[in-house]
């Protein structure tokens, strides 16, 4: 029963992290922003292939990320600093209000095609950017076991299912919250992520000493 709650509690946080990570609540602007000038019936259907190709790159981090470190040689220590430092970079972003600016003018100097929106760039680097594949490849690390590798995979399809939702509920939830809701929201988030990115820190610096001779 203990191990039960230990685990079901290493993917609540592996869900946090996530959903801080990816804050699918300020990209619903974001996504509104890219659909615009799509049917209601395309619109669906880019949310569904974006999600689901989003939750194919994670599971495939999750999977095989620990073989790309040993193949490069970096150690998971170093990766968790890396991943860390572009957390906190992420976080600042959020924070001062400049990420979604910059996802915002990014869109409309790209001229992306109906046929390709769902992957580029709504599924990657929006929902599986750099951040959230960094973390997911330090959780399925550091939690290798068979049942948590399952329970982390089931835990990103959660994730995918919860953004798939909340954007195909976007026009309503703009209505219902604002444009000012969603940037304090958003600045929630960052506060949350720029913790976990210290945490991921300070683990990694932690576990290095502790390999000193």
């Amino acid at each position: 029963m203990k191990n039960l709650i230990y685990n079901f509690s290493i993917y609540i946080n592996f869900f946090a992290e996530l959903f801080a990570l990816v804050n699918p609540i300020g990209m619903i602007p974001i996504f509104m922003g890219i659909t615009g000038l799509q049917s209601t019936k395309e619109r669906k259907k880019i949310n569904m292939i974006s999600n689901f190709s989003a939750s194919i790159i994670l599971i495939s981090s999750l999977l095989i990320g620990n073989i790309i470190l040993k193949f490069f040689n970096i150690s998971i220590e170093s990766f968790r600093i890396s991943g860390g430092l572009l957390i906190i970079g992420i976080a600042l972003s959020m924070m001062n209000g400049s990420l979604i600016n910059n996802l915002k003018t990014q869109k409309e100097k790209l001229p992306y095609q109906k046929e390709n929106i769902s992957i580029i760039p709504l599924s990657m680097p929006l929902i599986a950017g750099p951040g959230a594949i960094s973390s997911t490849i330090i959780w399925g690390t550091h939690h290798n076991t068979v049942n948590n590798i399952i329970g982390c995979s089931i835990t990103i399809l959660l994730f995918s299912l919860i953004c798939w939702i909340l954007f195909q509920s976007a026009p309503f939830f703009i209505k219902i919250v604002g444009q000012t809701g969603i940037n304090i929201l958003t600045r929630i988030m960052g506060l949350l992520l720029m913790s976990l990115g210290v945490e991921f820190i300070s683990t990694g610096i932690k576990l290095i000493f502790l390999k000193l001779p």
